[in-house]
């Protein structure tokens, strides 16, 4: 008997690693200086394009919307809002509510100031 497919979505932020949110965030900051084609995405982000559109279907299913138009790619809200949704690499938290966590100065707060780094930089 096959197993019955769940359809609860799985969230988002449980499967992405540090170096997906990473490129998430160059991704959004590349569509945030205006139009890009996918050419030019895909060279600058080093990626192929199954990646590239695996990336834009990550955007989409956490409510970032990327429109395409005459060839280019755009970023149809500001940049701030869209990566503060970005997923961050820790099961429920998005990077804006990592953001918020890492404002103490303990060594919890640190490492995880840390680890934003890595993806922002």
């Amino acid at each position: 008997m096959a197993k019955k497919r769940s359809d609860t979505p799985v969230p988002v932020s449980s499967a992405v690693t540090a170096d997906r949110a990473a490129r998430l965030h160059r991704l959004l900051t590349l569509l945030g200086k205006g139009p890009q084609t996918r050419a030019g995405l895909t060279r600058k982000l080093q990626l192929g394009i199954r990646g590239f559109y695996r990336d834009l279907e990550v955007l989409r299913t956490i409510g970032i919307t990327v429109d395409l138009a005459n060839g280019r790619y755009s970023l149809e809200e500001r940049l701030a809002d869209a990566i503060d949704r970005l997923p961050f690499p820790d099961p429920g938290l998005t990077l804006g509510e990592a953001k918020q966590l890492a404002k103490g100065k303990s060594p919890a707060h640190r490492k995880l100031k840390k680890q934003i780094l890595q993806i922002v930089k």
